[in-house]
Formats: structure tokens, sequence, C-alpha cells
């Protein structure tokens, strides 16, 4: 089944274009990874998301991702409440709007 991991950062002040090209650098040629999207959310905030073949695919890159992550590290400041540079959560998916006869994202894909 699909799985998704969703990571929350906020770059520093003054960094947001290395951090940006640092993510465009990503090597991310891994085994069952499908794609990824990088969403800003607030000044400085982000988002990013990666689609998976499933759980085990996401699993078993885990240490992967934590040395890409290493390479932008210095990009990042402390997240609030003790978190670190990241809050990241994973899992997966339940529902896909795209098998959703009802949704808009069907409907386009049906088209």
């Amino acid at each position: 089944m699909t799985a998704f991991n969703v990571v929350r950062v906020r770059v520093k002040d003054g960094r947001e274009q290395d951090f940006i090209e640092a993510q465009r650098r990503l090597g991310l040629d891994i085994p069952g990874f499908r794609r990824g999207v990088l969403v800003k959310t607030g000044e400085r905030a982000y988002c990013a998301l990666g689609e998976w073949d499933n759980m085990e695919a996401l699993a078993a890159a885990r240490p992967h991702m934590a040395t890409l992550l290493a390479t932008f590290r210095d990009t990042l400041e402390e997240l609030e409440h003790g978190l670190g540079i990241s809050d990241a959560v994973s899992g997966e998916a339940i529902l896909d709007s795209r098998g959703d006869p009802q949704s808009r994202a069907y409907a386009e894909m049906m088209a």
C-alpha cells in the first residue's frame, strides 16, 4: 500500500535559497521512492512530502534520508517545543481522492 512521509522544517533567516537548491540536488534514486514535493507553508517554513511504494521501502530508506539531511542541516533552525530541526511523520495512505468518483482529482484523471 502506498506510503507517505511528511517532514516539517524551518529555514534559517537568509538561507532559503540555499535550502531550496539543496533540495534540487538531492539524489533521490532510492528503491521504492515515487516522488517528492516541497511545499512552502509560511515564512521560512516548509514541508517535504515523499510518496513511497509502501512502508517497507520508506523504512528501509530512513538511514539514507538521514544522510541526505546532513547535507543541508546547516540551513535549518531548531523548531519549537524541543523537536530539533525537523518534525517528521509517516504512514500508509488510507484515502486517495484519485480513486474517489466524487472527487475532482478522479474526474480530472478520467478526462
